[in-house]
């Protein structure tokens, strides 16, 4: 089959208010370059002239100021999910100008297979190639791109030449059955393939394909500070002490890792661990620790969504891809997040909290409680379902005016009964086998900065006899304190009694 190549332009005027849009990607790499910042600028002629343009969009995860950036800037969307990560449109969700929706990225894709999200209007597909029968090379980012290309009425085609037709073979494409009829995802090892190497679209769907040649705009991390390395050291010497006691199988376990500088520097210390065997990753996203973790041959193998390097990292891989063609395989996320395979695997969970309460409650998206920062992302996928599930965070942050643990978390992503082990850079906090107030000991005296110990201390006697000593005139006594004051040593627990 021929296909139209158009612009962005023209890709945008066949875009309707109140469509519901599917993005391919994972993170910024997949995610479309041009035509959201083609629709946005539609968005804001019709605005100009009177007329209502919003959209909905979902996506795999995050994506850039290519999508996000310049569609919340345009204040052109209606609805958005499962999460974000863009300042821009950070401040119009909280704002209430979008309406966003925070989901665990394996339902994702199910949900709007099942209909709940209602039908798909048009799906944007980065690709590195794509032939007459359909069969596209995706990029370096999968999302839920199998099921918005299966459902949507039209499909627009990003072909980026910045990307190599070489990735052929680096994705698994595979989408389960619906129930009943649905059947075990057949993955016994990261490095089982069950699918695709291609996503077959319908290619009489295809409206247009346009041309692009973009990079991803991802930044290297920063080299990890003294905080991030103290983390870092922490977890890699409570896993080394796990494996040396018998309790980590001998050949190990595969490891899932958040992203961010923290997850960066825990990697990077993994890999300098001589304690440990190599292992291989079952993970969502991979980042530039894990391709020298790959080169040194520490992680054998990475199942991945995305590869979310830096540019420069990213031109590393492409310039060596045949080193790294059998060590990578990329996944949709209803993958490489399902339960049932990271229950199978024994999966490692290493994510990051922005606060942990003192009997080991984790929020993972809202500052205060109330202002949404990214969204829970995967880390409940992993949590929920992993052999060990490790939350880290700094133990203070804001120079020390603000505790991250804290007597109640003001938002809860994961329970106390999902979050194995909390990491600061003062120490580890060991949960399992304790009742409440014995993890309260745990966190207090391993977690918390020495500053914050003596008022969260004080908190844990005056709460009331039970099971789980709370007090619930005080459990929000250090958020108030920095609201009022803007530091959270300010606690003064008497004007609650």
């Amino acid at each position: 089959m021929a296909y139209n190549y158009i612009t962005a332009e023209e890709a945008a005027a066949m875009i309707n208010n109140g469509d519901t849009i599917g993005t391919s990607g994972f993170t910024a790499p997949g995610s479309p370059k041009l035509i959201t910042e083609a629709l946005a600028a539609k968005a804001l002629k019709e605005q100009e002239a009177g007329r209502e343009f919003k959209v909905n969009l979902f996506s795999g995860a995050s994506t850039s100021d290519h999508v996000d950036g310049v569609m919340a800037r345009a204040n052109a969307y209606n609805m958005r999910a499962p999460y974000q990560n863009v300042p821009d449109l950070r401040k119009r969700i909280n704002a209430h100008d979008c309406h966003y929706f925070d989901r665990h990225l394996s339902e994702m894709a199910q949900e709007v297979r099942y209909g709940t999200y209602g039908p798909i209007d048009v799906a944007i597909i980065e690709a590195a190639d794509i032939n007459e029968k359909g069969e596209v090379i995706l990029g370096c980012g999968l999302g839920n791109v199998t099921v918005f290309a299966s459902m949507a009425k039209k499909i627009f085609i990003e072909l980026n030449d910045r990307l190599p037709k070489s990735l052929l073979g680096m994705h698994d494409v595979y989408m389960p059955l619906d129930p009943p009829y649905r059947r075990e995802i057949p993955i016994y090892a990261p490095n089982d393939r069950i699918g695709s190497p291609v996503l077959k679209i319908d290619p009489s769907k295809v409206m247009g394909i346009v041309r692009t040649s973009s990079y991803d705009c991802v930044k290297p991390f920063t080299a990890p500070d003294a905080t991030s390395a103290l983390i870092g050291k922490n977890v890699v010497n409570f896993l080394v002490g796990e494996y040396k006691a018998g309790r980590l199988p001998k050949e190990f376990l595969p490891l899932q890792s958040g992203v961010g500088n923290v997850a960066n520097a825990v990697l990077y210390d993994l890999g300098e661990s001589k304690d440990l065997p190599p292992f291989m990753m079952y993970t969502e996203v991979i980042q530039d620790a894990v391709l020298e973790l790959l080169k040194k041959g520490k992680c054998t193998f990475a199942s991945t969504c995305s590869m979310t390097f830096s540019d420069t990292t990213e031109q590393e891989l492409f310039a060596d891809l045949s080193y790294f063609h059998d060590k990578i395989m990329m996944r949709p996320a209803e993958i490489s997040n399902n339960p049932e395979v990271i229950r199978r695997l024994g999966v490692i969970a290493m994510n990051t909290a922005l606060e942990a309460d003192i009997f080991g409650n984790v929020n993972s998206t809202h500052v205060l409680g109330h202002r949404m920062m990214n969204g829970i992302g995967g880390s409940g996928d992993f949590t929920r379902n992993a052999y060990l599930s490790i939350f880290s965070c700094p133990s203070v942050s804001k120079g020390g005016l603000i505790s991250n643990i804290v007597p109640m978390v003001a938002h809860p992503d994961h329970s106390e009964h999902s979050v194995d082990v909390i990491v600061t850079d003062q120490g580890i906090a060991d949960l399992r086998m304790k009742d409440p107030v014995q993890r309260a000991y745990e966190i207090i005296n391993n977690c918390a900065h020495p500053d914050y110990r003596p008022l969260l201390l004080e908190y844990l006697k005056s709460g009331v006899p039970g099971q789980t000593p709370i007090n619930l005139k005080c459990a929000f006594a250090f958020h108030n304190a920095l609201n009022e004051t803007g530091d959270m040593h300010n606690v003064d627990y008497s004007k609650y009694m």
